[in-house]
């Protein structure tokens, strides 16, 4: 079968991590027969260099036709001023706004290999398991501002209303019970109307699953917890800017921003894809640059994009085969050992592939 996938490469470190995730994605297609037609174009500073658009028509109408979309990063300082009037990351939000994605889906899951790596204590973060569900569409992010005007006052409006809050709650909801029937939905609800409709809206829906357990956290709290005992929570549910901050703070459970991937999803089938990092301008072209994000958001692709479950577990599985071997970037390499460079921890995932990979019966019996 051939699915299409748009490549966003973006910038910085983006070109270099979404190089090793279509690899990881076509050593798939070799190891269960699937054929990937894969299509490259702008989005965010690139873009805005080459059309003066951050978002061009060419790249929006394309996604829009593909299975998927995989993402690398965009930003970074030659277009950093917050104040301009074309900014890269006005790409990613037109482009979730274009797709109708407001589910942002942010897996935590801790390898036994990636223990080391924390900061945290081994006893607090083993075990850990997790997936933040954050709201993408609404929120701070999207209400009424006004720069500094002459008197020096600018804002920013958290709005949301209560269809935004219920379509994401089932999100959630159905994604914990599929897991351990858990979630902790995340507020302000003692200073913040917004949070306390958040509250009231998640209650209701709440009753729609009788066999998920709710409860809510206020943000400060869920921020101590989630570095704290972050075994406790299962799945996590937030409006846009505390789930935007906790699943950055959640990093630090695996040891670095360079391993979370990220799905965010609409009604549609299709769904941008990438791994929760930014663009890091101060490593791009050195090479050094943690793929493991985006390959493991190539896993999130096939599984919810595309349905395919078992090849999305080849590659969960490639990479801590690969990590199980003791392979590191810099970013988790201990003082001891040896780092391995961009490409060639690419290479490995992709080879390992091939080790876990299923295929013949095999392939039929996980896939359906």
């Amino acid at each position: 079968m051939t699915f299409r996938i748009v490549c966003l490469p973006g910038d910085g470190i983006g070109p270099e991590v979404a190089r090793e995730g279509i690899k990881v994605l076509r050593a798939v297609g070799e190891a269960f027969g699937h054929r990937f037609e894969c299509v490259e174009l702008p989005i965010g500073g690139t873009a805005i260099d080459r059309t003066g658009s951050p978002l061009p028509a060419e790249t929006l109408a394309a996604c829009r036709d593909a299975d998927a979309v995989l993402l690398g990063a965009i930003g970074g300082p030659r277009w950093s001023d917050p104040t301009g009037d074309v900014r890269p990351e006005q790409g990613l939000l037109d482009l979730r706004e274009g797709l109708g994605l407001y589910a942002n889906l942010r897996p935590v899951r801790l390898s036994s290999a990636s223990v080391a790596a924390s900061p945290l204590r081994p006893d607090r973060i083993e075990g850990t398991d997790l997936v933040i569900v954050r709201e993408l569409t609404g929120g701070i992010y999207f209400g009424a501002r006004q720069e500094a005007d002459a008197d020096g006052v600018a804002f920013d409006t958290m709005c949301y209303t209560v269809s935004e809050i219920v379509r994401i709650a089932r999100i959630a909801f159905r994604l914990a019970a599929e897991r351990r029937g858990l979630v902790a939905s995340i507020d302000k609800a003692n200073v913040l109307a917004s949070s306390r409709l958040w509250r009231r809206t998640v209650s209701d829906v709440a009753n729609e699953y009788p066999d998920v357990r709710l409860e809510h956290l206020l943000v400060d709290a869920a921020a101590m917890h989630l570095l704290r005992r972050p075994t406790r929570f299962d799945v996590i549910l937030a409006p846009n800017l505390f789930g935007d901050i906790l699943s950055d703070e959640a990093s630090m459970i695996v040891g670095s921003l360079g391993m979370l991937p990220s799905a965010s999803l609409g009604e549609g089938r299709c769904g941008v894809y990438e791994p929760v990092h930014g663009s890091a301008p101060d490593i791009a072209g050195e090479g050094i640059a943690n793929p493991i994000g985006t390959i493991l958001s190539v896993g999130l692709l096939l599984r919810h994009s595309l349905g395919l479950h078992g090849e999305a577990d080849a590659v969960e599985r490639a990479v801590d085969r690969v990590l199980d071997a003791g392979y590191r970037t810099a970013d988790l390499a201990e003082p001891s050992q040896s780092p391995i460079g961009t490409i060639e921890m690419g290479n490995r995932i992709a080879e390992a592939l091939h080790g876990v990979g299923l295929r013949g019966a095999d392939v039929k019996e996980a896939t359906g």
